[in-house]
């Protein structure tokens, strides 16, 4: 059977094991920020026989809606959606990436408008289209004084680049105060190089997840998911469920977090 729009509705043994899923995790601290890397759309798009990749992207960002309000809903703050990286810019055809491109735009519109969340870009705008440069600009405009759940949109996002960023914000910074160079080099501190990231002030990620069975980082916040925990589910980014993501949470809460070894 193929999956995604061919699968049951969740029947009476599901929603029995969701319940039982959220009272494992009751009395239990959720993860404060969680990222996710939603990977396969483009593998789900093809398996249900589409012609084109934008079918499993819009798929997915639907998804993405989804996970946030899982997120929201049993605590957590911050939220990191991974859905455009610097090297998509250029790997990707230019058809593929015009539809995905738009599809990333009118979420951030529709997060925008969405509960009491506050949308964040975190990435780069060199490369992205100008439209949705101005959508992402204008979702953070929106939702600049809520105080809801956190989310933040990595657009555009390359971990390397991001810390070849900050450190390139903090040579500047005390250049422009006129600090002379071996000062710096007893400034710097891993404290200091984290405020200069593109999450500069947030919580790092304690759990990241990500879709389609792949175990890779892909680039993804290297610096701030050095202590994180990993979940990997084997389910295509459009057909990931609640119970698989209560079931990274549960499995989250249940590891002893050790910080250096």
């Amino acid at each position: 059977m193929k999956t995604g729009e061919n699968r049951p509705r969740p029947g009476l043994l599901y929603n029995l094991y969701q319940k039982r899923l959220r009272k494992d995790l009751a009395g239990h601290q959720p993860p404060e920020h969680v990222a996710m890397i939603i990977d396969g759309n483009r593998r789900w798009a093809k398996q249900l026989g589409y012609e084109t990749a934008a079918h499993g992207h819009r798929a997915g960002a639907a998804k993405m809606r989804e996970f946030l309000e899982w997120c929201d809903d049993i605590g957590v703050k911050v939220v990191t959606l991974y859905l455009l990286s610097s090297d998509n810019l250029t790997n990707r055809s230019s058809d593929e990436l015009n539809a995905l491109v738009e599809i990333i735009a009118d979420l951030a519109e529709d997060l925008s408008h969405y509960r009491d969340w506050r949308v964040k870009h975190v990435g780069s705008n060199a490369g992205l289209p100008e439209p949705l440069v101005g959508a992402l600009e204008a979702a953070e405009r929106r939702t600049a004084q809520k105080k809801g759940l956190h989310v933040n949109l990595a657009v555009g996002y390359g971990g390397r680049t991001e810390i070849v960023d900050a450190m390139r914000r903090i040579v500047e910074n005390h250049h422009l105060q006129g600090g002379a160079l071996e000062e710096l080099a007893e400034l710097l501190t891993p404290d200091l190089i984290g405020e200069h990231l593109y999450t500069g002030g947030q919580p790092d990620p304690d759990l990241v997840i990500r879709t389609s069975g792949e175990q890779r980082l892909s680039d993804f916040m290297l610096w701030q998911s050095a202590h994180s925990e990993f979940y990997f589910v084997e389910a295509l980014g459009p057909d990931l469920r609640e119970v698989d993501f209560l079931r990274a949470v549960r499995d989250y809460t249940r590891r002893h977090r050790r910080y250096g070894g």
